[in-house]
């Protein structure tokens, strides 16, 4: 794992993340997402955006700036480098990569920014472990 396919990764996820970093303290998931020390936790940024009189600038500035940990040696993180490293720009890559993203928000508390999206990848997959093709 190098810093060209973080940086990918990165790339792939835009704004969503301030960085992409390697982690030595995740055990069995593939990556999780942190918040830095002074940004919102998962519960203020889910009880602010339920905030009826809320103001833009403030959540857009509040909103946890998010890292992305990396777990080097799970298997789903060593085949997804294999296959970015065979084709960049393969649709598939950056499907799971916003899979990744997606389940590491829903695990650490956050809540999904696009649902219908979310979905929509996790049929694509579905049909693609099942070997549908439409």
């Amino acid at each position: 794992i190098n810093a060209e396919y973080m940086g990918l990764i990165k790339e792939i996820l835009g704004d969503k993340v301030e960085k992409v970093q390697l982690s030595d303290r995740i055990v069995s998931a593939p990556c999780v997402l942190v918040t830095g020390e002074y940004g919102w936790s998962a519960n203020m940024e889910r009880i602010m955006k339920a905030q009826a009189l809320r103001d833009a600038s403030t959540s857009s500035y509040m909103a946890s700036k998010k890292t992305m940990e990396i777990n080097p040696s799970h298997s789903i993180v060593k085949e997804l480098k294999k296959k970015a490293d065979e084709d960049k720009s393969d649709k598939t890559v950056k499907d799971l990569v916003w899979l990744l993203f997606d389940t590491s928000l829903l695990t650490s508390g956050f809540s999904l920014d696009d649902p219908s999206g979310y979905a929509e990848r996790i049929h694509r997959m579905i049909k693609l472990g099942l070997s549908i093709d439409d």
